[in-house]
């Protein structure tokens, strides 16, 4: 494979990596299904087992019960072998609900450890595995109310991105 090949491969991966967290914290469930192929599996412990797509179909219902749910990843490392490839990234989520006058925020630091494969052009999971490495849940003060924020198209992202 050439270097430019490569490198491109990655980005692909990356993107999609991406892309996951999108569509969960803004509840795009076609998003979501795109990154997975149709005969996928997701491992996220006791919290679900089953195929990557329902896995998006669970997490995003899930998370409507949230007011405000915010996914990022970090330390990619990927390592390609032809139209394989694994991965390993990690995700910091935090989520608030309201619990009467209480505002909570859950957070976890974790790890997506997925392989891919390329068909017909497209990278997609194969399988994740998530390994949760430590979580908290605190009260919070919220500082605004944030309003902008979306979990659905009418979030400015989607004028900006015209293309999701």
């Amino acid at each position: 494979m050439t270097k430019t090949g490569e490198v491109a491969d990655r980005l692909a991966i990356m993107d999609q990596i991406y892309r996951y967290c999108r569509s969960v914290d803004r509840l795009d469930v076609p998003l979501g299904h795109a990154v997975f192929h149709e005969d996928s599996f997701a491992d996220f412990g006791s919290t679900y087992t089953g195929t990557g797509r329902g896995w998006i179909d669970f997490i995003c219902e899930e998370h409507r019960k949230f007011l405000h749910h915010s996914h990022q990843v970090s330390n990619i490392v990927i390592e390609i072998n032809g139209d394989h490839a694994g991965s390993e990234s990690y995700v910091t989520a935090k989520l608030r609900s309201r619990d009467d006058e209480r505002v909570i925020q859950r957070e976890f630091c974790a790890r997506y450890v997925d392989t891919w494969s390329r068909r017909n052009g497209r990278w997609a999971i194969d399988r994740r595995e998530c390994v949760i490495d430590f979580d908290s849940v605190s009260d919070v003060t919220p500082i605004n109310e944030n309003m902008r924020a979306r979990r659905d198209h009418q979030d400015p992202s989607y004028t900006a991105l015209k293309g999701d």
